[in-house]
């Protein structure tokens, strides 16, 4: 079961990227797990499975680092029109994307963002805009799904947060029974953030795209600023766009590190 995959990265959010294409290959989470460990195998943040579609040029498939099968990916999303070299359609569990490559990297449509709370979802009926909980000092959150579920803190210095115990935390709390990508976010000025996010399923990580899209779209819909938002994560900085009712614009860098040969059943 000798296969080829490519190591890639979108402002340091890596992922091994295979093609399964012409070839499937069945990625159950232990052999998921296997892949990413990074002293045991190729080592990750998510794996990316890519086959074929029949509604778009490719379908993408998205692992966590523990296995777990989510639904979408804006740093990976970007890197698979570098992947194929041309603009495509992505068909992801959250619907149809549109990526296409621009200067260092791909903008993509991630599609609509949602707010009702079964839609996040949480485990009950509540507000998503000014959420009524919060946990310890941390100020009250909102919520929001772009393609998979983030809750989003504006907190006034990010230095005095203890994002590494907060965040394993919250992402856990029987609110989100799908568990949550949690978003601590400052904002700097009318149109720029500052974001760390502890992503479900991976901990802290140097970027994530998702967590950008839902953290400049909470902004503009709690009226703190106004589009297009510059979000600098660990990584590097991310342009969102988006107005309500609209879909969300993602543009930002997509890197290729290395290609490499693998015996998938090694794996597990």
């Amino acid at each position: 079961m000798i296969g080829r995959f490519r190591k890639m990265h979108g402002l340091g959010n890596d992922f091994v990227v295979i093609d399964a294409r012409d070839s499937a290959l069945e990625l159950n989470p232990a052999r998921a797990r296997a892949i990413a460990d990074r002293h045991l195998g190729i080592g990750c943040d998510q794996i990316i499975l890519l086959e074929p579609s029949t509604r778009a040029d490719v379908r993408m498939r998205i692992f966590n680092a523990d296995g777990g099968e989510v639904d979408a990916c804006g740093n990976a999303t970007r890197c698979i029109p570098l992947f194929l070299g041309r603009d495509c359609r992505i068909e992801t569990n959250a619907g149809l994307l549109l990526a296409q490559l621009c200067d260092n990297g791909a903008s993509v449509d991630m599609g609509a963002p949602r707010f009702d709370w079964d839609a996040i979802p949480l485990a009950y009926a509540m507000d998503t805009l000014d959420m009524p909980v919060s946990w310890e000092d941390l100020p009250v959150p909102t919520a929001a799904n772009i393609g998979n579920p983030h809750v989003i803190f504006f907190c006034d210095d990010l230095d005095s947060v203890d994002y590494a115990r907060l965040g394993p935390m919250i992402e856990n709390d029987p609110l989100f029974p799908e568990r949550v990508n949690v978003n601590f976010a400052q904002i700097l000025n009318e149109s720029h953030i500052r974001l760390i996010v502890w992503e479900r399923g991976a901990g802290l990580t140097q970027a994530c795209g998702t967590g950008a899209c839902a953290t400049a779209v909470a902004a503009i819909r709690c009226k703190l600023m106004q589009g297009p938002v510059t979000v600098s994560l660990p990584g590097g900085d991310l342009c969102i766009s988006w107005a309500p009712g609209e879909t969300i614009g993602m543009t930002g860098p997509a890197t290729s590190v290395f290609e490499g040969e693998a015996d998938w059943s090694r794996f597990g």
